[in-house]
């Protein structure tokens, strides 16, 4: 690894600015997917209330990125495609998560390396999610 490759941080998690930014992203990210016509497929998949998901995506958040491993804690392994498995998942959906995400880390100012990083990382994973071809 070249030295201008290495992270300016241990975690993403510090990276990104703790707890705090966590909180906000994922709070940001739920009020775009709420506010938003382009979110619409996501946000209709999601009932009615979006406080209980806020404070998943937070807990999930802050561990995924390295941070306290509030989800483990309260719910054991994330398992994320055996709990998302109800949900009718496909490319849009995938495709709206990940641009609601990507909308709310840019609002955040979220630090454009560590973005684009995510962003990769996020693709993978809400790809993996999917459950119908599209």
């Amino acid at each position: 690894m070249n030295i201008e490759e290495k992270p300016p941080f241990e975690t993403p998690f510090a990276w990104i600015g703790g707890e705090a930014v966590v909180r906000a992203l994922a709070d940001r990210f739920y009020d775009l997917m709420d506010m938003e016509p382009g979110y619409k497929a996501l946000r209709d998949a999601h009932g009615s209330s979006l406080d209980g998901a806020r404070d998943k995506l937070f807990w999930f958040l802050c561990g995924w990125l390295g941070g306290p491993e509030h989800y483990t804690e309260r719910f054991g392994h994330p398992r994320l495609r055996m709990r998302h498995m109800p949900f009718s998942i496909g490319v849009l959906e995938r495709d709206q998560w990940l641009a609601c995400m990507d909308q709310a880390m840019t609002e955040l100012g979220v630090d454009p390396v560590l973005r684009e990083r995510l962003n990769a990382s996020f693709f993978k994973t809400a790809d993996w999610m999917r459950n119908r071809g599209v």
